[in-house]
């Protein structure tokens, strides 16, 4: 089989389950990670020969896709904010919209010596990110799961940045109280689950089969869970002034506003994503001693 027997094979095998635009980058992708050829050299040389190795790859893939496995973790990596991140099962696959939730944070930190704390860190794209853009930062990553936090230290390895990791449980604040102690934060910053399950209908099949449900859903009678929490700890951990960051659901900007209003948080500004979807918001700590 040469590259364009196989570009053929694999279009005509998944073409009835996803896009055809969809198709052609996920066979790309593949191609540079499998046989280490661009998109330029595949057209170059559609007659080159395909090891058996390769082609056993491809079906694998192939078999994967089928099952509407997300070709990220296929790959076992994707690009966030000009950064490689590894990612695989135990970890959301980062989306666009927090690349623009970093670049909001790293415009507003530039050239300062701040202390960040990211909550719910997952691949670590957020902490490596402000780690590697912010490099007079001291960065400080807390997740849940400790299959996660493997992950986002190889990422930190990986890209080569200083993070400190722990494993805790948000909503627990003694494990917060051991922990912090002693940090007090310029920045906090968290991206935690949101999406109602009443929601889960809206979802395609690869990201409710295969993505992490602990860090994607919250239950509907309590949508705001993990936001309250952070904002009551966040007074606690933040320092006068500091600044509160979150990814939000876009149905429930007015709700989080509201939130932290009665929180005592002052200054919010809700920033739209390039869908002009409510995505972001930020908020002053209206603490004055901590």
């Amino acid at each position: 089989m040469n590259l364009k027997e196989l570009k053929t094979y694999f279009i005509s095998s998944i073409a009835h389950l996803y896009a055809s635009e969809e198709v052609l980058s996920f066979f790309y992708l593949l191609a540079e990670k499998q046989l280490g050829l661009s998109k330029i050299a595949i057209a170059l040389q559609p007659e080159k020969e395909i090891s058996e190795a390769a082609k056993l790859a491809f079906n694998k893939a192939i078999y994967r896709l089928g099952n509407f496995e997300p070709i990220q973790y296929i790959t076992g990596d994707t690009e966030f904010f000009g950064l490689t991140l590894m990612v695989d099962k135990s970890v959301l696959i980062p989306r666009p919209e927090t690349e623009e939730l970093v670049d909001w944070i790293v415009d507003e930190n530039q050239n300062k010596e701040a202390t960040i704390l990211d909550i719910g860190t997952g691949s670590g794209c957020i902490a490596i990110s402000l780690a590697k853009y912010l490099p007079k930062a001291k960065v400080y990553s807390l997740d849940i799961s400790a299959e996660a936090l493997l992950v986002a230290k190889q990422n930190a390895a990986l890209n080569k940045v200083d993070v400190t990791f722990v494993n805790a449980d948000v909503l627990n604040e003694n494990a917060w109280e051991l922990t912090f102690k002693d940090v007090k934060f310029n920045t906090i910053v968290s991206n935690p689950p949101y999406v109602r399950i009443v929601e889960k209908k809206l979802m395609k099949p690869n990201v409710i089969n295969h993505e992490p449900a602990i860090a994607l859903f919250v239950k509907d009678e309590d949508s705001l869970l993990f936001y309250r929490k952070i904002a009551q700890l966040s007074k606690l951990y933040l320092r006068p002034e500091g600044t509160l960051y979150f990814e939000i659901n876009e149905y429930l900007s007015r709700e989080m506003k509201e939130m932290l209003i009665f929180e005592g948080f002052k200054d919010i500004k809700i920033r739209k994503d390039i869908f002009k979807k409510d995505r972001m918001i930020k908020c002053i700590n209206n603490e004055k001693t901590n």
